[in-house]
């Protein structure tokens, strides 16, 4: 997606006919235009200028945004229209204030006026079109702005605030003219009956009073960019680099990939690297929001924006400028920024014909009461107010603000939702697939049992463990090694080192031979008491690996070794399912092993045995039940992330995952993933609450304004009142989706279920419903085997459900489907089937 700056727009039809313009160029696939950052995001094949040249064309102007350097980025997004805003406003409100001395104050209250004023209605007149003259140049572009979208046929808020003004403006001149004249023929007395013909004071106070809600909307739309601006400023100015045998401090944007850069205690790290020298602890709370230091040492990666705690690191730059973590995420925050979210096409259709429309209300509702013998400045005051309290602008903000809002609030707690839709949709999920490996669990081995045998202590089970599997590169190993070393156990030189087939390990240490590996192993060398093999088949059964130890073939001990679950995994999905959200389990794991993390985690259900590319087709399956998100973090997620109705990344995780998801999660917590879901509910329910109070505003207000109420219940509508209350429209809604700031995201108090898809509830009561059969199976030997069973199975009709073990070589099948239509899927994938239950 190319982002380009948009100059010129003032309100929500001004971006629908940017977007219409760009949107008809050759080459252009999709084209999205936000009112909210005056940027516009165009993918396809046409060239800028062509793009450009679209925008131009329509009235308005652009630039392409990469051609910005960073710090233009950032000063791109300070709030340069309020202090602009706050000078006119100042300004107006001198002359107007003269201004409705001389119009309301002598009129209505007899304050004093010099006496050249004395009878000299005329006088009056002219001091009050000065006034006014000099408030319309001070706010002249409304006036530029609205009559140049009227010769583009491109009418937008201006063109109504400048018809309203101007048409108040121009009768009132008239009616000026003809006081001036009845005054020569005769006299004060008859002068007088014009000066309530005169709407100079409602020609300014618009003006004004739109200006005050300019004022306070641009100031809000400020405040709606202040995580992306905050994320900017966190982008390092200076780098310290180490040439030629010395230090050398140059601009961030000079440093290059393979440089040498140096970071102090209290310095920000200025790009993406890998520590060389040196360790330190880092803090990362500016990309996930975790406040706890990270330690680093040599080989460990750092990110730019970070900050060095504690001591002096030397590293190599591996991504710079815009590749950095930091300005990755900046993009991410940016695009979603950028594109539009499925609900906002309800208020971009109905703000592309609004203004044409309310102009045609204006001009019937003048012609209605001229017809019904009101007189002209009694009609022109009615349609004054339909063109000045009608209000696009609220339409048009009503979903961009809310997205900014909560795309900025995701950012700043370490969630990046790529697309506004994403934002959207993510509170709408029934299904959440979860991968086990890195996402339920930690994706590293811990050692979770110590067990030594009879007379044996732990330190000596540890240091016989210690020794051995310290040359051995397995990750069960590095358990081993990590758990040693903790508890500061010494080891010893082993020789005659052996990698034994069978997952074992032999050598020798000290004189004695040892050896290492699972109790299959270990029990074909030496013997085992029944009370060990017990107490190892109850570990494996709990999903974790026993690793049996022996010195000179006696048994020293079990030392348990499991991929743990994460602390906040069961709270998660606990969280999930109180949301309303189906909760699933995938993993390449055997059924044991699935079964025991499951049932940590509280699963709802569990998929064991699926490989990489069969994740995608689980997903595949899941989507026919209802909407589905999946969770994961490796390379091998990437499929099944793209194919689910919102791909989550969880982590650092892998750049492919993270390219394929829709929404990444810095932190490697699960409970990121129903703050994430929340967050979606709460931007949703305000975006409703914004487009309620657009269209319910505008449906009372024109009807108001155009007179409809006057002979019912007497309501008669000022054209100043009118401007007051356009004003405020767009503030409000501003208002209400910054209020989406004080949300909090990981609080569980307000959570409510969604309605389940029908689908999933069928499921859940077929699951109970549909006999359940067990084939057993003769020929599997590998996670291949399993696949091949379990796709020639789900190809049976009338299967719903399969689920095929490796390790109790058998399927289990739900469905209504023979027994020999069953054996016969089996026995043409290759297979022998022993017995069905």
């Amino acid at each position: 997606m190319e982002q380009y700056n948009v100059t010129g727009m003032s309100c929500a039809a001004c971006s629908a006919r940017v977007e219409k313009a760009v949107s008809k160029v050759e080459g252009v696939t999709s084209c999205s235009v936000s009112l909210l950052t005056n940027s516009m995001g165009v993918e396809g094949t046409a060239s800028k200028e062509a793009i450009i040249k679209a925008v131009v064309d329509a009235g308005y102007g652009a630039s392409l945004k990469n051609d910005t350097k960073s710090s233009e980025k950032e000063s791109a997004l300070e709030d340069k229209e309020t202090p602009l805003m706050k000078k006119r406003l100042i300004w107006s409100l001198i002359f107007l204030i003269v201004l409705m001395y001389f119009s309301m104050g002598h009129m209505m209250w007899g304050w004093p006026l010099p006496s050249l004023f004395n009878d000299n209605h005329v006088a009056m007149g002219l001091v009050q079109l000065l006034l006014t003259i000099a408030v319309m140049i001070i706010n002249g572009k409304f006036f530029i702005s609205g009559f140049k979208g009227l010769i583009h046929k491109a009418p937008n808020m201006d063109t109504l605030v400048a018809l309203g003004s101007g048409a108040a403006f121009v009768y009132s001149t008239y009616a000026l003219f003809a006081m001036t004249e009845a005054q020569v023929k005769g006299g004060s007395e008859a002068a007088m009956v014009y000066m309530h013909e005169f709407y100079f004071e409602s020609a300014a106070m618009i003006l004004t009073l739109i200006t005050v809600g300019k004022m306070l909307e641009a100031r809000s739309k400020g405040k709606t960019t202040d995580a992306l601006k905050g994320l900017m400023k966190l982008a390092p100015k200076t780098a310290v680099i180490f040439k030629n045998g010395k230090e050398e401090t140059i601009p961030v944007e000079q440093l290059k990939k393979g440089d040498i850069f140096v970071v102090r205690p209290g310095e920000s790290i200025p790009a993406d690297g890998i520590v060389t020298e040196g360790a330190s602890a880092v803090n990362e709370a500016t990309l996930t929001g975790e406040s706890i230091p990270v330690d680093k040492s040599i080989g460990d990666s750092v990110s730019s924006a970070t900050i060095n705690i504690s001591g002096f690191i030397r590293c190599e730059a591996t991504r710079v400028g815009e590749d950095t973590t930091l300005s990755q995420i900046i993009k991410m925050v940016s695009d979603a920024s950028a594109t539009k979210a499925p609900i906002a096409k309800i208020a971009d259709k109905v703000s592309g014909v609004f203004v044409p429309v309310v102009i045609s209300i204006a001009v019937i509702t003048i012609i209605v009461w001229l017809l019904l013998g009101e007189s002209a400045g009694f009609a022109l005051a009615r349609g004054i107010s339909v063109l000045v309290i009608s209000c696009p602008c609220a339409l048009g903000l009503a979903t961009p603000v809310a997205i900014m809002v909560g795309n900025g609030m995701g950012a700043k707690n370490g969630i990046l939702f790529k697309t506004a839709a994403s934002l959207e949709e993510a509170g709408g999920v029934n299904i959440i697939a979860l991968d086990k490996t890195g996402t339920i669990t930690k994706g590293e081995p811990k050692v979770t049992d110590i067990m030594p045998a009879e007379g044996i202590s732990e330190k000596e089970l540890l240091y016989l463990a210690y020794s051995l599997e310290k040359k051995s590169e397995h990750p069960l190993a590095k358990a081993i090694i990590q758990i040693a070393e903790e508890k500061n156990i010494k080891s010893n030189e082993v020789d005659e080192f052996v990698v034994l087939p069978g997952n074992g390990l032999k050598g020798r240490l000290d004189g004695n031979e040892i050896t290492g590996g699972s109790l299959k192993f270990i029990g074909s060398k030496i013997t085992t008491e029944s009370k060990i093999r017990e107490e190892a088949e109850k570990l494996a059964d709990s999903g974790k690996t026993p690793l049996l130890f022996s010195k000179n073939d006696k048994l020293m001990g079990i030392i348990a070794v499991a991929d743990v679950i994460k602390e906040d995994s069961s709270k998660a999905v606990r969280e999930l399912q109180n949301m309303g959200i189906h909760v699933v389990m995938l993993t390449g794991d055997n059924e044991k092993t699935a079964r025991a993390i499951g049932k940590q985690a509280g699963v709802d259900e569990i998929i064991a045995g699926v490989l990489p590319d069969g994740k995608e087709s689980v997903i595949r399956e899941l989507k026919e039940k209802g909407k589905v998100a999946m969770v994961g973090d490796g390379i091998n997620d990437a499929p099944a992330l793209t194919r689910a109705d919102i791909g989550i990344a969880i982590g650092a995780g892998a750049d492919i995952a993270i390219d394929a998801a829709d929404i990444v999660l810095m932190k490697s917590r699960l409970s990121d993933v129903p703050a994430a879901i929340r967050l979606s509910r709460a931007t949703l329910k305000n975006i409703h609450e914004n487009l309620f109070w657009a269209f319910i505003y505008n449906i009372i207000g024109i009807p108001l304004a155009a007179g409809l109420f006057i002979s019912l219940f007497g309501w008669e509508l000022n054209p100043m009142f009118g401007a007051a209350a356009m004003s405020l429209s767009s503030f409000c809604v501003v208002s209400n989706a910054l209020r989406l700031n004080l949300f909090n995201m990981y609080s569980s108090k307000k959570d409510k279920k969604i309605k389940q898809n029908t689908a999933l509830n069928n499921n859940e009561n077929n699951k109970e419903e549909s006999k359940m059969k067990k084939i057993s199976i003769e020929g599997m030997m590998c996670g291949h085997c399993v696949a091949h069973v379990e796709k020639a199975l789900k190809s049976v009709e009338g299967v719903t459900e399969v689920k095929v073990s490796l390790e109790n070589k058998c399927a289990e099948v739900s469905g209504d489907v023979s027994d020999d239509a069953l054996k016969k899927a089996v026995e043409d994938a290759g297979y022998e089937v022993k017995g069905i239950k």
